[in-house]
């Protein structure tokens, strides 16, 4: 149990790991002293170890709500390889598992999830998480706050509201989401109090990651890129500022990450106007140095090497590592990959592109 004493001792040690951690050097607005790294899905199948303690446990969902676990695969790659901050190990699933959809991953094919298609499906879910699945989540943040390096920042995370809809609409993963698009043209009552159920739900997810020890949190829009530009506004940018307004009324500096995956420029100046980001998470299809010129000076700017850089590795990821460093020069930058790195991916490319970037 803690006592007073230990509760000072952290919030001391969070706050200088605030000023001199690169990343959080960043999320504050500041140019960081080196530039800091991490990978989305860093923790994950292109790592023997991760795919050894996989095995160990069994199933996915296992391996996600057992504390002991979650927190050695969001360990594993910190040892390997150095990175300034870890990602919580989790799914953005977990929030409409927790309200009461059933969920399995199978293998080869992804999540299957009940189908909430209307307001009748709705009403069977519940209004709040259960404290029994979350509640793990929030220990293996804390545990993991605990055995990481005072130095290395740690992050939570969540799915946005409209990308957990499309998983929850059509009970799987589509390649153009058109089942969520659909209903949300067809019953915009169930859509809209779909979405208000995922805003507060992932509201209260978030506040207790960062209660647990989490420095800062970013919000995944994995299919915001489907949105025309309204419905972009109005489904992506709306929802996602009403979690940062809930969390920041709990935790007033709470930092975010915002990342809209396929959004336009117009669309990642919404979510910054819009939302109260702390940066931005950007795909390798943006053209940074627009971004940089319209954004650059008010968010950190988070990204963007291509995936298949990584894998094809030599000339290929050297150039593309050196482009995103001249473009981003001088900038709050933060390095990172444009989706979450590949199971094929080898880890002497992941090794080369950090000696790359430190050197």
């Amino acid at each position: 149990m803690k006592g007073p004493g230990d509760e000072i001792a952290h919030q001391g040690s969070a706050s200088q790991r605030s000023r001199e951690n690169p990343l959080l050097q960043a999320l504050n607005g500041h140019v960081p002293v080196k530039v800091p790294v991490w990978m989305m899905r860093q923790a994950g199948r292109y790592l023997p170890e991760y795919r050894a303690l996989r095995e160990k446990a069994g199933d996915f969902l296992t391996l996600c709500y057992t504390p002991e676990f979650a927190t050695e695969v969001t360990l594993q790659p910190i040892r390997r390889f150095g990175f300034d901050a870890a990602i919580l190990f989790s799914d953005i699933l977990v929030v409409p598992h927790a309200l009461g959809c059933e969920l399995r991953f199978e293998a080869g094919e992804g999540p299957r999830l009940s189908i909430t298609g209307n307001l009748e499906d709705l009403g069977r879910l519940a209004g709040e998480l259960d404290p029994a699945k979350v509640g793990k989540v929030y220990e293996a943040v804390a545990r993991t706050r605990t055995e990481l390096p005072e130095e290395t920042a740690l992050l939570g995370f969540c799915g946005a509201p409209f990308t957990v809809a499309t998983y929850m609409i059509a009970g799987r993963g589509t390649d153009d989401q058109a089942p969520a698009r659909l209903a949300m043209m067809r019953d915009p009552a169930f859509f809209e109090a779909l979405i208000d159920r995922l805003v507060s739900s992932s509201s209260a997810y978030l506040i207790g990651q960062l209660k647990a020890g989490a420095d800062a949190v970013q919000i995944f829009d994995s299919w915001a890129g489907v949105l025309a530009p309204e419905e972009f506004v109005r489904w992506s940018v709306g929802p996602i500022a009403r979690i940062i307004h809930a969390v920041r009324a709990e935790i007033p500096d709470a930092k975010v990450i915002g990342f809209p995956k396929g959004a336009t420029l117009e669309g990642l100046t919404a979510l910054v106007d819009g939302a109260g980001v702390d940066a931005i998470g950007l795909d390798w299809t943006v053209d940074r140095r627009a971004v940089r010129g319209r954004l650059g000076a008010r968010v950190a700017l988070q990204g963007n090497l291509d995936p298949l850089r990584l894998i094809v590795g030599g000339k290929a990821l050297d150039e593309g590592i050196d482009a995103i460093l001249d473009d981003f020069r001088g900038a709050a930058h933060i390095f990172n990959l444009g989706h979450g790195i590949r199971p094929e991916t080898p880890i002497s490319h992941v090794e080369h592109m950090l000696e790359r970037l430190r050197g």
